[in-house]
């Protein structure tokens, strides 16, 4: 933050996609995936089937790979803040990485895209030169209250 721009700001919130599912509730999710695979692979075991009790433990280990992974992603955000002079945003990866854009709230734009039940799918900030995606990990409600508050305090900046 510049010295210009040390008063409250206008406008802030942190944006963070929703998981449902904790790190403790992937791991019962397998427990129970895994406990469910036991019995049908015993009897695949027990015909001569063995292989498939590898196939099985394959789909065990994919799904647990999968919600890992989703976790993991669960960790990105966005930090968008709005002075009357600056727009700030800030993403930041699930790995930590951070990237900073800032804009003249003068001359952005708030571009939201809708689909044909007139659900919002997307949000931009668009200038003369650059363009930049925010949010695309909210789902389309969040998405629209998101862009109804943000758009209120874009247009109170330039008043």
């Amino acid at each position: 933050m510049t010295t210009e721009t040390q008063a409250r700001p206008l406008f802030a919130a942190r944006l963070t996609p929703h998981r449902s599912l904790s790190p403790r509730g992937i791991k019962i999710v397998i427990a129970v995936l895994a406990s469910m695979a036991v019995l049908p692979g015993l009897i695949f075991y027990l015909v001569g089937a063995w292989p498939v009790v590898g196939f099985m433990g394959l789909d065990v280990l994919a799904l647990y790979w999968a919600l890992s992974w989703s976790f993991r992603d669960g960790k990105r955000s966005e930090e968008v803040t709005l002075w009357r002079d600056l727009l700030e945003v800030r993403q930041i990866s699930p790995n930590g990485a951070e990237t900073r854009e800032t804009f003249n709230p003068m001359f952005v734009r708030l571009v939201i895209d809708r689909d044909f039940d007139e659900r919002t799918t997307g949000l931009k900030l668009k200038t003369e030169d650059r363009e930049l995606v925010i949010g695309s990990f909210l789902n389309p409600d969040d998405k629209g209250s998101f862009a109804k508050a943000f758009g209120t305090a874009l247009r109170k900046a330039r008043a």
